[in-house]
């Protein structure tokens, strides 16, 4: 009996379509299909036609974004208004993509420095690095698929491209658009399928770079069973954590926290966690950061009005609930929230000084959980922050200078953002975690970087 999955609404659970899963038999026409495009470099799309296929692709897609955004938010239950804003990020990612094509180079090396290395000139330049494994997340079904489909294509990898079973739609339309722009056949091949028939793809010979957006469990396992030589980048989440002191702006950073914490409610690897306040305002910052989060919307993610969407699946919202429930058995005051709305929402919470033991301070929440501890000391506080062994983006809020550098500098992250919240990104900027929250560097030039190799031309002649 053939495999398949149900694409289901995270909003109301209504049936959205489907889609067959392939079997691992499958996998090694998959791989077989890629490694002989990339074996053959007569097959390979030169520079500037690379550049036709995706600018042709960001003009479709701008053609196609109603079309887009309702995909995107009837797989993924991200609400209107933060889907349009991903939608346009695709399409800015796109773009990017082709500029960077022009940047794609090596360097001279200098010879001549030594008696041996004389009548000599080098120069390193760019290949493709092979075939590119990229396995995807639910939260930015259209946003990651560019992320990882894009750089790949951009870099002249062939792609094999498995989206996340609940969201796949938007990888596949991104795939169909790519088809129409004229990306050759084979050069992206999408499937959908179970986790025995991924890590068989993932970790054969054949693929040269894994690509990996999802938990830690699964990706650090699968690094650990990559086939000797094969490089992978690996994004993982944290539990970002943000020090506020004294003279912080309320004004400007009450909204941008409950936004960097609630945004797609939590489902966001470096959303808002852990909000460390100083204890002379910290009363005044959980009335006013309560109240902001109380006014939050919660509905149907397809009304502009809507702030906080539905978690991905009910399972999600009992595991949320389940954190909460303990987080206040050891303690935890809730400041508002902290219920399931139905089996799908879980109203937006707020917690004070959970204890430093419970999972909502020491694993990432994943759902629209914010918790809030008051300290007296801020590098006591840097302390805690940097407790946990997940580091990927961080915040500082203060107006001082010299705090906002002594902050930035103590603080265990790849990205400090000073009087912005934790989740800011745009995609022309390195972003990555570090330690347990992953390896290598996404942003659309770093990753195709990523997918690239040098490689060494030295000519000897007695005329240089």
């Amino acid at each position: 009996m053939k495999m398949t999955a149900e694409i289901t609404s995270p909003y109301d659970l209504s049936f959205i379509k489907e889609l067959p899963l392939i079997g691992k038999n499958d996998i090694d026409k998959i791989l077989d299909t890629a490694q002989h495009l990339f074996a053959d470099q007569s097959k390979w799309i030169p520079a500037y036609k690379k550049i036709e296929i995706l600018e042709k692709t960001a003009s479709i897609m701008t053609e196609r974004i109603e079309d887009l955004l309702v995909t995107a938010i009837s797989e993924g239950g991200k609400p209107w208004q933060d889907s349009k804003a991903e939608v346009l990020r695709a399409i800015k990612g796109v773009k990017l993509a082709a500029e960077h094509i022009s940047q794609i180079k090596g360097e001279q090396i200098p010879m001549g420095l030594t008696d041996a290395s004389l009548n000599r000139i080098a120069f390193t330049s760019k290949e493709p690095i092979g075939v590119v494994a990229a396995v995807s997340a639910f939260n930015h079904p259209l946003n990651l698929a560019v992320h990882q489909i894009v750089t790949a294509i951009a870099a002249g990898c062939p792609v094999i491209f498995k989206p996340a079973t609940a969201t796949p739609l938007s990888g596949l339309a991104l795939a169909e658009i790519l088809k129409e722009a004229g990306l050759p056949a084979g050069w992206l091949q999408v499937i959908l399928c179970d986790n025995e028939a991924a890590e068989l793809l993932v970790t054969d010979p054949r693929v040269n770079f894994f690509s990996f957006i999802g938990s830690a469990k699964v990706g650090w396992y699968l690094k650990s069973k990559l086939s000797p030589g094969t490089r992978c980048a690996l994004e993982h989440g944290g539990a970002a954590p943000v020090i506020v002191e004294k003279d912080a702006d309320f004004d400007e950073m009450i909204p941008s926290l409950v936004k960097g914490g609630f945004y797609h409610a939590g489902q966001v690897c470096v959303s808002v966690q852990r909000i460390y306040v100083n204890q002379k305002i910290c009363d005044a910052f959980i009335e006013k950061f309560a109240a902001a989060t109380h006014a939050l919307i919660t509905g149907d993610p397809l009304d502009k009005k809507t702030d906080v969407g539905p978690l991905i699946t009910p399972k999600e919202v009992d595991r949320v609930e389940e954190w909460v429930n303990k987080a206040v058995k050891k303690g935890a005051k809730i400041i508002t929230g902290g219920k399931r709305i139905s089996d799908t929402f879980f109203q937006p919470t707020v917690l004070f000084n959970p204890s430093e033991d419970s999972l909502v301070s020491t694993k990432e929440i994943f759902g629209p959980v914010v918790c809030i501890y008051s300290f007296t000391n801020r590098d006591e506080a840097i302390k805690r922050a940097n407790a946990l062994d997940v580091h990927f983006q961080a915040a500082v809020f203060t107006k001082n200078i010299d705090i906002a550098l002594d902050t930035v500098k103590k603080l265990n992250a790849t990205a400090v953002m000073v009087n912005d919240h934790t989740a800011f990104r745009v995609d022309w900027m390195p972003f990555g975690g570090r330690d347990t929250s992953g390896i290598g560097m996404g942003g659309i030039s770093y990753a195709i970087n990523e997918m690239t190799r040098e490689k060494l031309t030295v000519f000897k002649s007695k005329f240089l």
